[in-house]
């Protein structure tokens, strides 16, 4: 016995070598074939800031934070006739950094319209094949128009010369000495600008010229502005190109603004002279409008500004404007204007919501403007935070959407004889409540737009939606839902960036900046954490960087954090991919239970997580599909059939527990395949024999094991006619052909 089991033993041996030799070599195989994790649910350390004493894990501001103070006293006057713009300012700026500053830096923006600017020179330049006359002239024979601005000096506090240097939308203030943590520098500037004709010249702000001779102002980026320095990427340092919009610190406003003596003008901040700029009658109506909740009183009327517009006087008037904290300055100004306006109560304290439009605006913007700005400051501040500013002013300027703190410019005007179609009533609502929006995220919430359009655009596009559904919930909304984005994601890759690209470099900037984000904010709201974790999620965000400068990761960090929800795969694919959402039906079996086993069974493996199910009598589940599946050959569960089964349960369980089980009659294990790259939870309606439907959905993290395709299985009291993946189309799903069992042809728009 002894030799026959050692000569078993050395065959054994001389086995297990040779197996361990192969698993070796298998091993080594498999090593050199390795692959980095590409696991949808890996966390994203690879791609987020570090967390530090300024910005925290949890994507709050830290104990180190801090930020730059900006303040700046202005004269500004307009020289109505030649359509140019004057200007003096003082600006004293606060060193909050621990860091010593060598020197400062301003943005100059409107040096992106001046005969040097090299703004046209980046963009592509075609043949147009046919053009108009105008056109013609303008692009090819006409003097380009010269609107950067001319500095005529910049001083110290004591009247000395300060050296600086200008690189073109940049300019840099040479310092004599560094600018120490805590101390104060105080800059004199003086300069002009001609105004562009914005639509001719294009712009973000400028003038319109009425053929009554007359000109609309939306003056802004008409000052030197100091850039941001913080603690990301020290001084904000990316020329305006165009599209990137602005970043920029806070700081207190004081600013005198004189303009012909018939303007009417509005402007950021609280106006301190208003007995000195107004009749005694419209400062009489203003009053009221102070006490006005359910609807606008008109302060300057249209009958007296259609006799104003005809003159042109040749005196002045200044207005004078105090604002505090707030980050940039607006102005518009014109002598066509009406006013109107009325008081919203939000959180103990009275704002005023006002509206300035010429009579073309009308009558659409005297029914319309004021209440939608209203209706705009109270839904944003139900998801945010209470509008802390006095004001907010709707201007309407033609084919302008433009935002600045307080004050906005906003397209949409009837037909000559008033009349106007649904399209331009909610093409206009829609713009106001955008730009209103504005003053929550950046003007509040004050993101670097220069490089992360989508952190304004993208939350306040989403913000609008909410605010537009609760203003009329058949609102023609075109970005937001879902169902809105399946056009772009779906479209040629060569054409779509990741959401995270910088403002300069994205193709289709609607869509990437502002409609993708808002859709992936809804998802989240709607689908995967659900209105009440999503709301004090972005509540939490929204309080926790008012008046300060967040970043990307600040807002991925605080929505996890506020919710205890891993989103860590939605945003990596969301946000720093092109992937897109395809998620279908690839297979349905039905199976009935049975006593006896099917020819081709074979008992399952015993195991610790399995061991329930593979110990003691067996009942079979027996498929009952094939290519063909026909719901008549359903088999129905009846327990008293299934000896085992029946047993079991009259064994271990009384009569009356027994009653409160469940019943299922008929089983089906359905095979959920992903073609698109994105992981989405599965949404899945059951529709029954009876008409009656049935939801259920599954968590994202069910793809966490299998990227290609998962398994579920569906035990149901009635036969199932139908299964239909993402019913109400929540998850950008870019095909649906895929998404129905049994499978039906999908009507082309066409038809």
């Amino acid at each position: 016995m002894k030799k026959i089991t050692s000569v078993f033993l050395l065959f054994f041996a001389t086995i297990s070598i040779s197996t361990f030799a192969q698993e070796v070599k298998e091993s080594a195989k498999t090593k050199e074939l390795g692959h980095e994790d590409k696991n949808k649910f890996r966390q994203m350390y690879d791609l987020l800031a570090t967390p530090n004493m300024y910005r925290t894990a949890s994507g709050a501001p830290g104990p180190e934070y801090y930020q730059q103070q900006a303040d700046y006293k202005m004269d500004i006057e307009l020289d109505d006739k030649n359509t140019k713009i004057y200007g003096t300012e003082t600006i004293t700026y606060t060193n909050n950094a621990k860091e010593s500053l060598e020197y400062l830096w301003l943005q100059l923006d409107q040096n992106i319209a001046a005969k040097t600017s090299k703004t046209p020179l980046v963009e592509n330049a075609k043949i147009d094949p046919a053009i108009s006359v105008a056109g013609f002239s303008r692009k090819y024979l006409e003097e380009k128009f010269d609107g950067g601005f001319k500095i005529d000096y910049v001083k110290d506090a004591k009247g000395n010369p300060i050296s600086y240097t200008v690189n073109e939308t940049m300019m840099r203030i040479n310092l004599v000495k560094p600018l120490a943590h805590g101390e104060k520098i105080a800059l004199n500037i003086k300069w002009n600008y001609n105004i562009n004709n914005y639509m001719l010249d294009g712009g973000r702000s400028g003038y319109e010229h009425f053929k009554d001779g007359n000109n609309l102002y939306v003056l802004a980026q008409f000052y030197p502005r100091m850039a941001v320095y913080n603690d990301v990427e020290g001084w904000q340092n990316m020329q305006f190109w165009g599209s990137g919009e602005f970043a920029l610190p806070f700081g207190n406003y004081e600013v005198n603004i004189t303009v012909p003596a018939d303007h009417i003008l509005e402007a950021t901040g609280v106006l301190q002279n208003r007995a000195e700029v107004f009749t005694a009658e419209q400062v009489k109506r203003y009053a009221q409008a102070e006490n006005s909740f359910d609807k606008p009183v008109i302060i300057v009327t249209q009958a007296e500004a259609t006799e104003t517009e005809k003159g042109f006087s040749e005196k002045k008037k200044t207005w004078k404007f105090k604002a505090e904290n707030v980050r940039d300055f607006g102005i518009s100004t014109s002598r066509k204007f009406i006013l109107d306006a009325m008081a919203v109560k939000l959180g103990g304290k009275t704002v005023m919501a006002i509206s300035l439009y010429p009579k073309e605006g009308n009558p659409l913007w005297e029914q319309y403007s004021t209440r939608a700005v209203a209706h705009t400051l109270k839904s944003y501040s139900s998801y945010t935070f209470d509008y802390p500013y006095p004001k907010a002013i709707s201007v309407n300027a033609q084919d302008q959407g433009m935002e600045y703190p307080m004050i906005c410019w906003n397209f949409g005007r009837p037909d000559a004889d008033g009349k106007y179609t649904d399209r331009v009533k909610y093409g206009m609502l829609g713009v106001i409540i955008h730009e209103v929006g504005h003053n929550f995220f950046p003007m509040i919430v004050n993101s670097d737009e220069r490089q992360w359009t989508w952190m304004d655009e993208g939350l306040n596009t989403f913000m609008e939606y909410l605010a537009e559904i609760s203003w009329e919930s058949t609102f023609p909304v075109d970005r937001g839902p879902a169902n809105k984005i399946v056009p772009y994601m779906s479209g040629d890759q060569k054409n779509i960036e990741p959401i995270m690209t910088n403002s300069e470099a994205i193709k289709q900037f609607g869509n990437n900046a502002y409609g993708k984000p808002a859709a992936g904010l809804n998802i989240l709201r709607e689908t995967i954490m659900g209105h009440e974790l999503f709301d004090y999620a972005f509540k939490t965000y929204a309080n926790r960087w008012k008046f300060k400068h967040p970043t990307p990761e600040d807002f991925f960090r605080t929505m996890e954090d506020a919710s205890a929800t891993d989103l860590d795969w939605f945003i990596r694919g969301w946000f720093y991919t092109t992937d897109y959402t395809d998620i279908g039906i690839k297979e349905v079996k039905q199976y009935y239970v049975s006593n006896d086993a099917p020819k081709d069974f074979k008992a399952p493996t015993p195991s610790r997580r399995n061991r329930l199910k593979t110990t003691g009598p067996m009942v079979f589940m027996v498929s009952n599909t094939s290519e063909s599946f026909k719901p008549e050959m359903n088999k129905a569960l009846e327990i008293k059939e299934i000896k085992t089964l029946d047993d079991f349960l009259k064994t271990n369980f009384k009569p009356e527990e027994i009653a409160k089980f469940d019943s299922p009659k008929y089983f089906y294990e359905v095979i959920f395949n992903k073609p698109g790259g994105l992981v989405m939870p599965i949404i899945v309606e059951l529709t029954f024999e009876d008409g009656t439907t049935e939801n259920q959905t599954f968590p994202a993290q069910i793809w966490r094991m299998n990227d290609d395709e998962v398994t579920r299985t569906f035990a149901t009291k009635k036969v199932i006619k139908k299964i239909v993946v993402d019913p109400k189309l929540e998850t950008a799903d870019i095909d649906i052909t895929n998404n129905t069992w049994p499978k039906e042809e999908v009507k082309s728009k066409f038809d």
